[in-house]
Order: structure tokens, then sequence, then C-alpha cells
């Protein structure tokens, strides 16, 4: 018996026939973010997004890769049928926690050489592999299990639970897409009222907890599958916009009262009651409250339409967005190779500045590698459909 296909319903927009270069750029620059924010003590950091509001770069990737997901894997989806979607996506799972382990390995060997040429073991505390050193049959165990996570490991496996679990949720966002985001704030709210989340090794929780980002994984695949058409009127209206910039003024005041204690005025014991802790770990609703904002006011600017993007100047970002899980894993390896420099050679602005900036040209340098080679790869095996081209720039991932 064959297949059936799912046929979705009249009134479902279809999907867009090009691939959104805004993803790609906002997906580059967050990586671009997030590579400086692992890298400790840091003055270049202070030009991230979590110093000037609730929410980060963190937000950014995993709204954009529940977006392209529902883009790559929902079209498979409905051209070719569940089988055929969910097979694709948990290949792409596999993928992923493959270059998950890899990481594991090269990040554990690059950290504990360190620390041993250096003789220095606060790196195998500071990096959170302790429990490695002493234990580390068990400790790989758990790693394999996505357990134990040394620092700056987060948010791959996050990914891989979120992308694994996708294919009914794809189904019924395709089917009823507002019964699929109802359901994922149901279990958001569940979360939040019994403190639900995934166990770690040696102790403790997720520093991402799934039950809790997969919202904004959902909301950015319902946003691809028709959900930006159908608000794409309140989104760009005076009033929405007026709103946004509010808000994120509101929590620029707040943020400005963690660096400077004279401005504690601002924040009234009754309100700090009410919003602290603007908890992370479960995606605190002022922090997706804060990423919405942020994206209403990039809508606006930056239009599907605008022909700007196509400029030499975005390539670097678009680029390192369309290879986001090998620049990723690029990042994090630089990440702790700048803090050895910082650490061991010297610690001021100057090489901070230098060390930034080198580990953002080496991603670009490497991004643009990878896309050299895809090119040759595709002209070598023919023509490549618009799914599978959007699927090598970076799949759900």
């Amino acid at each position: 018996m064959k297949e059936a296909r799912i046929t979705a319903p009249l009134t479902a927009p279809h999907l867009a026939a090009e691939r959104d270069l805004r993803l790609d750029l906002f997906r580059g620059i967050a990586l671009w973010l997030i590579f400086l924010d692992h890298i400790p003590s840091n003055v270049v950091n202070w030009v991230t997004l979590r110093n000037y509001g609730f929410s980060d770069a963190t937000e950014i990737f995993v709204f954009i890769s529940g977006y392209t997901a529902a883009f790559v894997y929902g079209r498979a989806m409905r051209e070719r049928g569940f089988v055929v979607a969910a097979a694709r996506v948990l290949k792409r799972t596999w993928q992923i926690y493959v270059a998950h382990i890899f990481l594991f390995a090269i990040y554990l060997a690059e950290i504990s050489y360190v620390a041993q040429s250096f003789d220095n073991p606060l790196y195998g505390e500071e990096m959170g592999i302790l429990d490695f050193l002493k234990q580390p049959d068990v400790t790989i165990m758990q790693a394999l299990l996505l357990k134990f996570k040394p620092v700056n490991m987060d948010v791959l496996p996050l990914y891989i639970v979120l992308l694994g679990f996708f294919p009914p949720v794809l189904w019924l966002l395709i089917r009823n897409a507002s019964l699929a985001l109802i359901v994922s704030g149901i279990l958001y709210a569940l979360m939040w009222k019994f403190g639900w989340n995934f166990p770690a090794y040696p102790d403790g929780h997720w520093a991402f907890n799934p039950l809790a980002w997969q919202l904004l994984f959902v909301l950015g695949a319902w946003f691809a599958l028709g959900g930006a058409q159908r608000l794409s009127r309140f989104v760009t209206s005076r009033v929405t916009v007026a709103l946004a910039v509010v808000y994120l003024l509101l929590c620029l005041g707040v943020v400005m009262t963690w660096y400077f204690p004279r401005l504690a005025f601002l924040v009234p014991r009754v309100l700090a009651e009410v919003i602290y802790p603007i908890d992370k770990t479960n995606l605190d609703v002022l922090r997706l409250l804060h990423f919405l904002a942020l994206a209403v006011i990039v809508v606006n600017l930056v239009p599907r339409q605008w022909q700007g993007i196509n400029s030499w100047v975005f390539r670097p970002a678009i680029v390192c967005g369309q290879h986001s899980l090998e620049i990723f894993c690029f990042g994090v390896f630089l990440s702790f190779a700048a803090h050895f420099v910082l650490t061991e050679i010297s610690s001021r602005v100057p090489a901070q500045i230098l060390c930034s900036a080198a580990g953002v040209l080496i991603m670009v340098a490497a991004a643009e590698v990878l896309a050299w080679y895809k090119k040759i790869d595709r002209k070598g095996s023919g023509p490549r459909s618009p799914l599978a081209q959007a699927d090598l720039a970076g799949g759900g991932g």
C-alpha cells in the first residue's frame, strides 16, 4: 500500500519558493554573538544582545532553526508524505548528534591538553570537565546520553531533542497550525507549573530546558508555515511597533540597573519581586517577549523584499548562517582557544579585540570554504531541487 501524502488545507499558505536570506543573515550574526559571549572577560562581548535586553543570541538561533526546519521538512511532508519527511528529519538529527559527539571529543582534548601543558587544573574546573578527568568511562557514557555537557556545549543537545521530536509536531502544524501552537503553549505552561526538566550529569538539570525552548522552536515553525502571512498586518502596524519599542526600552532600563547600581531606583522592589529571576533555563516569558519585540523591529526595518541584503557587506554573516552546524562547532572550539590566549599570553583590551576579530574572521573563512566545496559538489552531481538546496544550506540546523 502506498503511503498517503498529507494534503494541506485549501486555506493554508504555500511555503515560500526561495530561501529567505534574512534567516541566514541573522543566524550568522547569532553565531558570531554566541562565539563572543563564550569568551570570558572579553570586552568585545559588550556588543552582544545580552547586555542590552533580556534575550540573547540563543533565542535567535532556536527561532530561526525552527523556521528553517519547517521550511525544509514541511515541503517534504506535503510532497512526499510523513514517513519520508520524518526519515529526513531523523537523518539530520543523527548528523547533529554525531557532530556533537565529535565536538565533545575534540573539545575535551583541547581543554585537557592546555590544562596539562600549562599546569593549570583550573581549566578543567572552569570548563566543567572535572568529572570526566575523574571518571572518564562513566562520563563518556553520560555524554552519549546527552546528560554530561561541558561549558558552552548545551545548544546542540537542545537542538537534537527539538528536532528529534519534530516530525509529529510538523504533521500537526500542517494539519492544524493553531492547535499545534496551543499544545506547545500548554506544555510550556505545565513545565512552569510542575518544574519539569531533563536530568543532567553529575547533578542538576539541562541548562536549556527542551520542554520550555520547544515553544520558541514551534513558534518559528508556525511562522514558516503561514503564521508570518497571517500576522503581517499586525506585525507591521504602528501600534505594534510602538509597543515593541517601548518594551525594548523598558528592558534596557532594567538591564542597566545590573551594571549601574545607582540606577536601581528604576526597578522598584515590588516590580523586582515580580520579574526576577528572569530565567534563561526555562525561557522566561519576559525573555520570550523581548525576542518577539526585537523580531517586530527587525521585520519592519528589513522587509523580505529588501534588495540591500544582496550586498557584499552581508555576505560573511549569510554564508556563516548557511553552514550553521559546522560554524557553531568551530565557534565553540575557537572560543576556548581565545580564552587560552587571553589567560596565558595577554588579557589586555587590544588582545581581547584581536582574538575576537580573528575568531570571527576564521569562522567566515571556514564558511566560505564550505560554500565553495558544496558549490563544486553540486556542479559535479547536476542540478538539485530547491528543497535539496535548502537542506544543504542548513537543513533544519
